[in-house]
């Protein structure tokens, strides 16, 4: 006798309070590939966790309290940048997975297929950028890092538009803008390697950004509401810091996020800077 297929919902919810950053890696990698090759039941049966299960370190610190990274170049800045971005790329497995568990049942299959595929390529990426780290002689949780990166996660556990809205097409969408400077930054460094690791995320964000802007659209559309009035109205309510230019207006046009939805949001929280300056 067969014996039953694992839910979907159940691996995820799994891979999620998975706290060792090499396991989370390989349990969201298996995640995906189990639901590609269906191997895994279109079931939402268990619920996901108000927050994953990460490992004791690194420190989280909140952001007034993160040290400094260092002089740009030296070997102190380099590894700060390099553990930086490990650990959004770590958290970032889980704000995917999370994003295909907690809304996928009323996403529908399309939607779980997208996020899930984000899950493994953020898995990946936080793979890339440990190794890095470790060839600097470093790991990922030698240093702190930024505390509040699942607070927009958890504030927006109960509305998936509002996810959509500040995860991918606010936060995600923040790398698109930053990534290429970095990325030149350390070429300038004489460090290619680390120039393709970047280059290699910032292609694979581009998409990600795209998945939740399709989404995010589609679903507007569906109850038709006006997905760029809809989004900054999201963006207002529940993104707290703020969306400052420069913009990548080109990567972001490729992930079908158009000026129609940033223009007037950034023009207001520079207003709101300068007269609080």
């Amino acid at each position: 006798m067969t014996a039953p297929r694992e839910s979907v919902a159940s691996a995820i919810r799994r891979a999620l309070l998975t706290p060792e950053p090499k396991a989370k890696v390989f349990a969201a990698r298996d995640v995906a590939r189990r639901w590609r090759l269906g191997r895994l039941e279109w079931q939402f049966d268990e619920p996901m966790p108000e927050e994953p299960a990460w490992p004791a370190e690194p420190e989280l610190l909140p952001p007034n309290r993160m040290p400094k990274r260092g002089k740009a170049g030296s070997e102190r800045g380099r590894i700060a940048l390099w553990h930086a971005l490990a650990h959004i790329e770590f958290v970032a497995i889980d704000l995917a997975l999370d994003m295909a568990g907690r809304f996928g049942a009323q996403m529908g299959r399309g939607f779980v297929d997208d996020f899930l595929s984000v899950a493994a390529d953020e898995a990946m990426h936080f793979a890339l950028l440990d190794r890095k780290l470790r060839r600097l002689g470093c790991h990922y949780g030698a240093l702190p890092a930024h505390g509040g990166l699942w607070q927009a996660a958890h504030e927006t556990r109960h509305d998936v538009l509002a996810r959509l809205a500040v995860v991918p097409m606010v936060l995600e969408a923040r790398g698109l803008d930053v990534t290429p400077a970095t990325r030149e930054r350390v070429r300038a460094q004489g460090d290619e390697d680390g120039a393709r690791i970047l280059q290699r995320i910032l292609d694979d964000e581009i998409r990600h950004v795209r998945f939740g802007t399709r989404h995010f659209v589609a679903q507007c559309e569906a109850t038709g509401a006006n997905p760029p009035e809809s989004w900054k109205t999201l963006v207002k309510r529940h993104f707290r810091g703020a969306l400052k230019p420069p913009f990548n207006d080109s990567a972001r046009s490729a992930a079908g996020l158009s000026r129609d939805f940033y223009d007037s949001v950034a023009s207001e929280t520079n207003a709101r800077l300068a007269h609080n300056s």
